[in-house]
């Protein structure tokens, strides 16, 4: 699903750059140039990142 329509970037364009090294919406802006536009894709944008976040955390007490 896009998310920045100004940019063209989707869902897993995000969950890409933090898989990539991304662990914040700062980082994965940095990386994407995401929001840097009209902004209006912002709170979707750190939602999707805030469940990813929880999803790798998740990944991480499981495997301990």
């Amino acid at each position: 699903m896009y998310v920045c329509l100004c940019r063209g970037i989707t869902d897993q364009d995000i969950k890409d750059a933090m898989q990539n090294g991304a662990d914040s919406y700062r980082d994965v802006r940095d990386m994407l140039d995401l929001g840097t536009c009209c902004g209006r894709c912002a709170p979707e944008a750190k939602a999707i990142i805030s469940d990813e976040l929880a999803r790798i955390a998740e990944r991480i007490a499981i495997a301990a």
